[in-house]
């Protein structure tokens, strides 16, 4: 034992000498070489840059619109162009740039974006975003706001003068194409409502079916082809079952969840609506909406309502950022066992509306879930209803039959030499 310890020790002296020579000669070289610069450690900001590198940035992707009057071929199109990468970024046209390239918007700016910002598939939002893409906003986009693709539908997108508004996306090879959402369009939707004044005022010399009646049934006035804009495109919307999971969140509620409910019409859904969602889902955990039967609203609100029927109203609603679930075809009045079906917690309705008078109704909707102290009404944010709208089409009628004529045969010509697209 003690041999081998002395050796082990000879070892380690020997050792240390060895290193103690070949130091000492590493020193007298750098002195007899002069200075030598030792590379300094890179900041932190660059160790942070090839952090970022080395995990993968989200695709941000870039759609543009006027979105006026904000409908559930928009929030597809949305939908559609969320899906071909990670981030959405939305640019809303300004009003001016509407109104030279198309005629006057029906809502303004600050109401299309919040319609824009509560789509629960967008990321953020540009305001007053250019008409036309011009060279300084895509380099712009691709610099500032780090866009991978510019997105837009297969139909065609011209300026007044007749071009591409999106050659120079497709110039530079970023560019990618969604497929247009058939059955509805804003030029249909103001063609129903121009119809539905037309259509009213003939109602006093004879009686005629409901609008919306023709609408989803698919009778009523066609395109007139002579382009005198006497007809609008009658609604084309087939529902299906596809369509309607796309559009849907995948979660219910948790065995402890309070449960929010409103109901209503949501017809031409516009930013009160989204307004009041917005309040009603900060009550509580999950927000149910209740979306009332044509029947029900041409019953309480006129023959010539709803302008959009059921399964148009409820893909709206879906699409709403603040919204849980809906039911399609709500009833009328809120029920004890509706409550308990639904273990519903709270039941909210705004202070806007097209009638309150069934507020003073014996046969109130809303008796049991007032009875059962579980009934509030919120104060609604917008003084918005879906008469608004409408009274904002008629005060400006002649401006917009002129921008509908114009989009109507456009739109005729879109679907007269359409083919198949391939999408979702």
């Amino acid at each position: 034992m003690e041999a081998g310890a002395g050796s082990s020790s000879a070892k380690l002296v020997a050792a240390c000498v060895i290193g103690g020579i070949v130091l000492g000669a590493s020193v007298v070289a750098l002195h007899l070489a002069g200075p030598v610069a030792i590379p300094a450690l890179p900041p932190v900001d660059a160790l942070r840059r090839r952090f970022r590198r080395g995990r993968r940035r989200p695709v941000r992707v870039y759609m543009d619109g006027c979105f006026d009057m904000m409908h559930y071929g928009h929030c597809n199109a949305l939908r559609q162009a969320h899906a071909l990468g990670d981030e959405l970024i939305v640019g809303v046209v300004s009003d001016d740039e509407i109104t030279a390239n198309k005629g006057p918007p029906v809502t303004p700016l600050h109401e299309r974006l919040i319609m824009v910002r509560a789509v629960k598939w967008v990321h953020d939002v540009i305001p007053d975003a250019p008409y036309a893409i011009t060279e300084d906003f895509m380099n712009k986009l691709f610099n500032e706001y780090n866009i991978d693709y510019i997105i837009h539908g297969d139909d065609p997108c011209l300026l007044p003068d007749g071009t591409d508004a999106y050659a120079l996306a497709k110039k530079v090879g970023r560019y990618k194409q969604i497929k247009r959402t058939e059955g509805v369009s804003t030029t249909d939707i103001v063609g129903r409502m121009l119809l539905c004044v037309r259509e009213r005022s003939a109602s006093d010399s004879h009686n005629h079916s409901s609008l919306q009646r023709q609408f989803s049934h698919g009778h009523g006035q066609k395109i007139d082809d002579s382009g005198s804009g006497s007809g609008t495109r009658i609604s084309h919307f087939l529902p299906t079952s596809r369509r309607i999971v796309q559009f849907s969140n995948s979660r219910g509620p948790g065995p402890d969840s309070r449960i929010v409910y409103i109901d209503g019409a949501f017809d031409l859904f516009h930013a009160g609506h989204v307004e009041i969602l917005r309040l009603a889902r900060e009550l509580g955990d999950f927000l149910l909406v209740g979306i009332h039967t044509d029947q029900t609203i041409s019953s309480t609100r006129g023959p010539h309502r709803p302008i959009m029927n059921l399964h148009e109203r409820s893909l709206s609603v879906l699409a709403c950022r603040y919204v849980d679930e809906v039911i399609i075809g709500a009833p009328w009045d809120v029920s004890k066992d509706m409550i308990t079906t639904f273990n519903i917690s709270l039941v909210v309705h705004g202070t806007i509306a097209e009638n309150m008078d069934f507020m003073k109704d014996d046969l109130n909707p809303y008796a049991v879930p007032r009875a059962m102290g579980i009934y509030r009404r919120l104060e609604s944010p917008l003084d918005i209803t879906t008469s608004t709208i409408i009274r904002r089409i008629v005060a400006n009628h002649e401006a917009y039959q002129k921008r509908n004529e114009k989009k109507e045969a456009s739109e005729k010509k879109y679907y007269d030499s359409k083919s198949f697209v391939n999408g979702e």
